[in-house]
Order: C-alpha cells, then sequence, then structure tokens
C-alpha cells in the first residue's frame, strides 16, 4: 500500500488489508509479538490478535533498561484489549551482553542479536512460528542509510531471521511513518495515551547512557527520564527525555569538590522522526527539572539543554 502522500492514507483499509495479511501468512499456526508499550508494538498486537485471536501470544522483555514501572504499565493496558502478557526478565543477559561495550554502533548490534536470541528462546517454547514486530519505515531508512542500525531491521540489510534465528518476521507497520502509525492506532480503539505516546527506542535506556551500560547508571537515567517525562506531561512535543553522559564533571558538596555526573535534556518536535527542532521549553519548566533531577539523583553535579535540531543531529544521542 502506497501511503507516501499524505492525505491518502485510510487506517481503516490499511487494517482491513493487513488482517487479512497475517492471516493468510500465519495460517493455523502460532505467532509472537514482543511489546515494548510503544505505539509501534501495541498497534501490532493488536492488529494481529485481530487476525489470529488466540494464536497470538504476547511477550514483554524486561531487559532492564524499560522506562519506570514500564511492565507492569504494559501487562495492565493490554489486559484491556484481551492480551495476556507474558513477562520474562531477561534483564541480567542484556547486561552481561553490554558489558565493557561502549561504542554506538556495538551497543545496538549487541542488543540486537540478544533480544533475537532471547526471543528465539520463547518462541520455541510456545512452539510459535513466527514473530511480528512494529518495524516501521523511518526504522528501515535510517538502517539503509547508514545513519544508525536500528534493531529491528533485519531482512532489508541482508540478514535472514529463519535462517539466523529459526523463526520468520512480519511487519505490518513496515510501510508507515509515525503519523500513520497513530491513525491506525486510533482507528482501532486504543487510547489517546497510547495513540499519542512519545516514542521509546527499542534498546531503551541503553540509548541514554554514554559510555557503559550498567544497571547502576541505567538506574540514574531512569529517574531522570520519569523527571522530564513528567514535568513536560502537559508540553506537545514528539519526545523529551534525559542523557547520562560519560564524562565527569567537577561540582561542590559540603564545601569539598567531587566530580560528579553529567545530564543532559533533550526534548524536540517531530513529525516523522526524520527531522526535529528544539521548542522554546519555558524556563519554569526547565527549572524544576534541573533541581528536581539534582535533589533525586545526590551523583549529579551538572544538567545541560540540547539545543540542536535534527539534522545535523539524531534525536537520539546513540
Amino acid at each position: 500500500m502506497d501511503v507516501s502522500e499524505k492525505g491518502s492514507f485510510n487506517p481503516r483499509s490499511f487494517i482491513t488489508e493487513k488482517i487479512l495479511w497475517l492471516k493468510e501468512t500465519i495460517g493455523g499456526e502460532k505467532a509472537v509479538v514482543a511489546t515494548s508499550g510503544g505505539v509501534d508494538s501495541v498497534t501490532t498486537a493488536v492488529l494481529a490478535h485481530h487476525a489470529i485471536g488466540d494464536r497470538l501470544k504476547v511477550i514483554f522483555l524486561d531487559d532492564g533498561l524499560m522506562r519506570k514501572s514500564e511492565p507492569e504499565h504494559v501487562g495492565d493496558f493490554l489486559k484491556r484489549f484481551g492480551l495476556q502478557v507474558k513477562l520474562l526478565d531477561v534483564s541480567k543477559e542484556f547486561f552481561d551482553g553490554l558489558k565493557g561495550v561502549t561504542d554506538p554502533e556495538e551497543k545496538r548490534k549487541v542488543f540486537r542479536e540478544t533480544f533475537y536470541r532471547v526471543l528465539g528462546r520463547a518462541l520455541k517454547d510456545l512452539e510459535a512460528k513466527f514473530l511480528l514486530q512494529g518495524t516501521i519505515a523511518a526504522d528501515i531508512v535510517e538502517t539503509k542509510g547508514g545513519i544508525k542500525t536500528q534493531h529491528n531491521v533485519l531482512e532489508q540489510i541482508g540478514i535472514d531471521p529463519l535462517e539466523r534465528y529459526g523463526y520468520k518476521v512480519l511487519e505490518p507497520l513496515k510501510d508507515l511513518y509515525k503519523p500513520q502509525v497513530r491513525l491506525v492506532a486510533k482507528a482501532l480503539g486504543l487510547p489517546r495515551d497510547i495513540y499519542l505516546r512519545r516514542p521509546f527506542p527499542g534498546p531503551g535506556l541503553a540509548l541514554r547512557v554514554l559510555g557503559e551500560v550498567t544497571p547502576e547508571r541505567v538506574e540514574i537515567v531512569r529517574k531522570a527520564t520519569a523527571i522530564v517525562e513528567e514535568e513536560t506531561a502537559r508540553m506537545k512535543v514528539f519526545q523529551a527525555f534525559a542523557i547520562l553522559l560519560n564524562d565527569k564533571a567537577t561540582g561542590i558538596m559540603e564545601g569539598k569538590r567531587i566530580l560528579g555526573d553529567i545530564i543532559a535534556i533533550r526534548i524536540v518536535h517531530s513529525k516523522d522522526a526524520m527531522t526535529a527542532n528544539v521548542p522554546r521549553v519555558p524556563w519554569k519548566i526547565l527549572d524544576r527539572i534541573q533541581s528536581r533531577i539534582l535533589n533525586e539523583n545526590p551523583s549529579v553535579v551538572k544538567i545541560l539543554f540540547d539545543l540542536t535540531p535534527k539534522p545535523p543531529s539524531t534525536i537520539e544521542y546513540i
């Protein structure tokens, strides 16, 4: 389906077409969808549930890299749509894989291999032959263009998932950009807080920790991200989050010099994630953010606000 022209996309026709495609492709087999709680994977899960019903199994990988309370949030939400979520605590496996890795591209590739290896075990246990995922057009464009490797892009860069991981991957949203995915989600009856939810990267907070990814460093940026999201909740922005930088900065505690962490704040406007600009954020919001982060993260001594548009920057740091 060609959805390249604005205004030509019909979400209801798309839903009908993809449900039929999923029914025909999956046949009488079982399928698994791994949802992160974002609009792309949740939309994929609901689409697939309409297509094959209880033969769809929903998995949430608790990789230790998600937002605060995300596993509970996702499970509770999907129950409202008749979907039972199987929670798999695989955080140790992901942190072990990421240990000592600092290169941005290497992080993404380590995450990808761990992600699909873990899912391979889950599919085998559930006797499923298909993995459904919420890959969208922007993921493919950035990966094929060499900007950065999105972990959920495989066949488009010559990786055969059946050959490498032992199962087939289906991507019903791969021709859509974020605005169109939101229209599909709305047409499926998903609530506003889901179809308008701000994007969160598949590798999660691993992309928001510069340098080595450890449980301790992830917890710092998780707390900071929760604060940024809470304080900007009423702003109409595409994304708002925190990044933990790799370097240390000089700070003062009880009159003595210390070396502490540096947090950068990233808030952007965008429609499809291909370009982005930075809005004028009211000073009182930035002031509350810095005050809360410093109070709730004692290791942080410096907070920066990122003003860079995309391009030349990307939205995420890694």
